[in-house]
């Protein structure tokens, strides 16, 4: 299952995914994790969240991120959620050429039953037709 959290910039989507995350590490039975391009808010989310800065690991493009959402799921059989904050931005593709990658990572989702929050820097009348049903 996909959940899009969407805004214009500076609307307080990074906010909303931590408090999602923070408040997901209650009743999870699994594992959280939280992959995003930045530091900035390592120290935002609860010790339980598994924080990932894809910059470390040189991901650069759309294929190069589903891979490595795709392996960071693969880890472990007991992950539950998985954050990505900024797909956009980390993929360097504009949201409407990005319908491939949701379409994996939804499989991959459904497949091993992970709840998946992401973020998307854009009005929700913006979004391409293809993300609107993960609203």
């Amino acid at each position: 299952m996909i959940t899009i959290i969407c805004g214009p910039k500076g609307s307080g989507k990074t906010k909303r995914i931590i408090d999602v995350a923070n408040a997901a590490v209650e009743t999870a039975k699994g594992h959280l994790i939280f992959i995003t391009d930045t530091k900035r808010y390592m120290y935002d989310l609860k010790r339980e969240v598994r924080f990932i800065d894809v910059t470390d690991y040189a991901i650069a493009g759309m294929d190069a991120l589903s891979g490595f959402v795709r392996g960071a799921i693969a880890g472990s059989y007991d992950n539950e959620y998985v954050f990505l904050d900024g797909i956009a931005r980390i993929a360097g593709k504009p949201l409407s050429d990005m319908a491939q990658l949701f379409y994996i990572i939804e499989k991959v989702a459904e497949l091993r039953n992970i709840k998946l929050y992401v973020t998307c820097s854009c009005d929700e009348a913006e979004l391409p037709d293809f993300l609107k049903k993960y609203l």
